[in-house]
């Protein structure tokens, strides 16, 4: 359980919370596990951190974990964090960009057929590209399931991120984000429709089952929506599983036993 201090923004203590909890149904199911975080390193405050609640799940059944991030100073931090946990399968990736360093994750060698894999693009607003997205959702295209993409998609402040990016160098970074050069379509959307917009893409040009955004708020009221997280899975399974991680995002997870799902099969 994550608890949430009073300097903690509410919006990142709860999608810390919605990982943690998610993870936590998602290997009561799979029984074990890969985990991919692209952008790994505390972006706000430790207690926010993802990587870290992950790891420190019980019981331990992800059985790998590939953290990467582009700043040194995350690296070193992300570093400490396998330190404090010998014995864990932990690889440090960067500091580089993780929308080249996922070839490397990206390899049958690496990542058998049947392991259940769940990758974290928790990007700050423009830092993943969608061809990174693609390799991702098209590496295990032959298995039964794909990779979980859980993915972070900015509202409260995209519209002044497009519109600042208005060097040559900044809008080829929107465009290799969206994908091609009409990303201008989002402007001045409403949230909800663009939010569904992206998922759809998910659906339709990666193939998933299932693509839900979920709002994370700015405060516990529901006034503002600050982002969206959307979650890209084949299981039938996950979008319950995930509907009952966020319904306790912010307030302690219910008792759970694991003899209450099968063994999965990821074959």
């Amino acid at each position: 359980m994550i608890t949430q201090g009073t300097d903690l923004p509410v919006w990142s203590h709860a999608k810390a919370q919605l990982i943690a909890e998610y993870l936590r149904l998602f290997v009561l199911i799979t029984k074990h596990g890969t985990y991919i975080d692209g952008f790994a390193g505390p972006q706000a405050n430790e207690e926010c951190w993802s990587a870290r609640h992950v790891l420190e799940l019980s019981p331990p059944r992800l059985r790998h974990f590939f953290l990467c991030d582009a700043a040194p100073t995350a690296v070193r931090q992300l570093e400490d964090l396998r330190d404090a946990h010998p014995g864990r399968d932990i690889h440090i990736l960067g500091p580089g960009d993780f929308n080249l360093l996922v070839d490397g994750i990206l390899d049958p060698a690496v990542i058998g057929e049947k392991e259940a894999t769940f990758c974290l693009l928790d990007q700050r607003t423009f830092e993943c590209r969608w061809e990174t997205v693609v390799k991702l959702a098209r590496f295990k295209a032959e298995a039964r399931y794909k990779i979980e993409l859980f993915y972070f998609l900015a509202n409260a402040w995209l519209d002044r991120a497009i519109a600042a990016s208005t060097t040559l160098d900044g809008q080829a970074q929107v465009s290799a984000w969206w994908g091609s050069a009409d990303w201008q379509v989002l402007r001045g959307q409403h949230h909800v429709k663009r939010a569904e917009l992206v998922a759809e893409r998910f659906r339709t040009e990666l193939g998933y089952r299932y693509a839900v955004p979920r709002e994370i708020y700015h405060d516990e009221q529901g006034t503002r929506v600050m982002y969206y997280m959307i979650h890209a899975s084949d299981h039938p399974d996950a979008p319950n599983l995930m509907a009952r991680a966020y319904a306790s995002a912010v307030r302690p997870p219910a008792p759970l036993e694991p003899d209450l799902f099968p063994d999965f099969d990821m074959g």
